[in-house]
């Protein structure tokens, strides 16, 4: 029964992310890869920190932005890939507050620069420089300006929070260069078939 079930929300969210132009449909999937992945944080924290995970909740303050980039994408494909990033870089900020910058939950502000880079085509260059600029910007302007965070966690509890976020921006910024990898390797697979046509 479980399987089945799976696989309807699997084929569900495919659709839902599925577009027309790869880049945007591939935003949408790392969208929802990211939206789906945030109900596990508080299990995460719970496992590293005992019961004092109340920051986590507030995570979820950006869940409908990531679930709602496919279907601002279907409206405006530009404000649908850059709502990816922005979302990422306010859901950064806010768990920077919520948590403390001693979390490293400001490396997440790097995958956040690296997806806005890999949305946007060379003609649309200036609008991810200028998300890129958000990213460091918000970094440079914000690290030291939090004030305390809402919980203080232990140094070996900050220690486990720096890893977990250290972990989790790497496989992110990994799943987003696997996925962009897969469409140029379909790009070329085109370009090819389509070269060996016109020889034929």
């Amino acid at each position: 029964m479980t399987a089945p079930l799976l696989r309807r929300a699997l084929d569900a969210g495919a659709r839902y992310a599925a577009h027309g132009d790869p880049r945007v449909a591939a935003g949408n999937t790392i969208a929802l890869l990211v939206a789906s992945n945030q109900p596990f944080y508080p299990i995460y924290l719970y496992w590293l920190v005992g019961d004092t995970i109340t920051p986590a909740w507030f995570t979820f303050l950006s869940t409908p932005f990531f679930l709602a980039v496919p279907a601002v994408a279907r409206r405006n494909a530009v404000a649908g890939r850059a709502l990816l990033p922005l979302a990422g870089i306010g859901n950064t900020l806010l768990c920077a507050s919520l948590f403390g910058v001693q979390s490293a939950v400001e490396i997440f502000l790097i995958p956040c620069a690296v997806i806005a880079l890999l949305l946007f085509r060379p003609s649309e260059r200036l609008i991810a420089f200028g998300l890129c600029a958000i990213a460091f910007g918000a970094y440079f302007l914000l690290h030291d300006r939090y004030g305390a965070p809402m919980v203080a966690y232990t140094a070996d509890e900050y220690t486990a929070l720096a890893r977990l976020n250290i972990v989790s921006a790497s496989t992110l910024t990994a799943f987003a260069a696997l996925v962009f990898s897969n469409l140029l390797a379909r790009t070329e697979t085109s370009a090819e078939a389509a070269g060996g046509k016109k020889s034929g």
